[in-house]
């Protein structure tokens, strides 16, 4: 891999924005069915007063800016390339915006997410896993030869999968990019030791359809929370990951860019400590793959993230009081199929009645059906059925999954709207 800039296909987002708007897109006010998205971007509607229907999951135009801007200033000053965690999001509209701003490629999880970026025309893909299906492996083949512009590497971590991958790509005109994944204790995938690293970089170094680029990882499943202990844990395996580079470098498995990424969204300040500095005569490409950042989030990224005093939550749900059984409950029109609850349940936070929009303290949401969130209502609580709830969310990606259409708002006025693929 280079170390040139990643692009996307201008004509590909063009046509996105051509896509026609109906009842497939939830929340979306009948007044834009028929127009195409870019056409409904500029009707510059009302978020409350145009028919959009609750629960609504919004993107803050001056929020998302701030971070996107905010990330690609820190990696350039920490001396790291930003490879974003594109599943976080599937929203080609974003990657564009994060290309734009210097990301050096974007990361996958799978085969189908790839298909997408490739119809966007992402040139330069990290698939942070493995690949072993032959299906797929034999469709990265063909589109490899197609374009020659293409850039993708995958993980490997088995001499198994070696085999596999190269049992599937045997013809293949061009190599398939590897890197070496070193896995930890209680982690993940990936080699738990140096030995077994070597092996697989040696089946590699054997393999007539594979090449050796790097080495890879992840310390998000080490740790979860911002402890002293826990950093100590990562960094300490962040430490294994460099030391494993330098003695595959120095035992001739690498010829040219040697690609070193790990880096998820809650400890790559450690990762821009640890995987910088490299050896005299080593040229190698640090590169973190960080997702979250984008919406940032009111949940578990605002309490883990290196960035947590500088990102701004950039999601928000709106959802309609349906019911009010009693004088301490409220039910609201948002559920699990709307909103995250893996990583904490939605937040209250803003009460809009009568037309105007209040800050909302003292609830807090304490269960969620498919279609329910039960909201708890202290003494004297203002919510009156027909209000609605403004509601921070916790872990964006697996928000941005129930929602094929995004609509994105500066203030209560939607200018544009996002797109996603899942």
């Amino acid at each position: 891999m280079t170390s040139s800039d990643c692009s996307l296909d201008p004509a590909a987002l063009t046509a996105l924005r051509d896509e026609p708007l109906d009842w497939r897109f939830k929340a979306i006010p009948p007044a834009l069915w028929g127009l195409s998205l870019g056409q409904a971007a500029k009707q510059r509607l009302h978020l409350f007063d145009d028919g959009f229907v609750a629960p609504v999951v919004v993107l803050e135009a001056d929020a998302l800016e701030h971070n996107l801007r905010t990330m690609a200033d820190w990696c350039a000053g920490h001396g790291v390339r930003l490879a974003p965690h594109g599943k976080t999001t599937m929203a080609p509209q974003l990657f564009a915006r994060q290309l734009e701003l210097g990301a050096w490629g974007m990361t996958a999880a799978n085969a189908s997410q790839l298909r997408v970026y490739r119809a966007f025309g992402v040139s330069r893909v990290l698939l942070a896993n493995q690949l072993v299906d032959a299906a797929a492996l034999r469709w990265l083949a063909a589109e490899l030869e197609r374009d020659p512009g293409f850039e993708f590497s995958c993980w490997v971590d088995s001499v198994r999968s070696v085999e596999l991958m190269t049992e599937a790509l045997a013809g293949a005109k061009r190599p398939v990019d590897v890197l070496v994944e070193l896995g930890g204790d209680g982690g993940r995938t990936g080699a738990r030791d140096e030995a077994t690293a070597l092996a697989i970089a040696e089946a590699v170094r054997e393999s007539p359809s594979l090449r050796l680029i790097g080495v890879s990882g992840y310390e998000g499943a080490l740790a979860h929370d911002s402890s002293t202990h826990s950093r100590q844990i990562v960094a300490a395996y962040l430490r294994r990951l460099k030391a494993l580079t330098i003695t595959l470098a120095e035992r001739g498995f690498f010829d040219g860019t040697i690609v070193v990424t790990a880096g998820g969204s809650a400890y790559f300040d450690l990762v821009a400590d640890e995987l910088t500095g490299w050896p005299d005569g080593l040229d190698v490409v640090p590169v973190l793959r960080s997702g979250a950042y984008v919406t940032h989030d009111d949940g578990f990224y605002r309490s883990i993230s290196p960035l947590h005093d500088r990102f701004r939550s950039a999601l928000r749900a709106w959802a309609q009081v349906t019911s009010k059984p009693t004088d301490d409950l409220a039910l609201l029109t948002l559920g699990k199929r709307d909103a995250s609850f893996d990583e904490g349940l939605p937040e209250p936070q803003f009460l809009r009645h009568d037309g105007k929009t209040e800050p909302l303290d003292g609830h807090a949401i304490t269960a969620m059906n498919d279609q329910h969130s039960f909201l708890s209502l202290p003494a004297g609580s203002p919510v009156r059925v027909g209000d609605w709830i403004g509601l921070g969310l916790s872990h964006p990606c697996t928000v941005f999954d129930k929602w094929q259409l995004i609509p994105v708002v500066d203030g209560e006025t939607v200018v544009d709207l996002v797109r996603t693929y899942f």
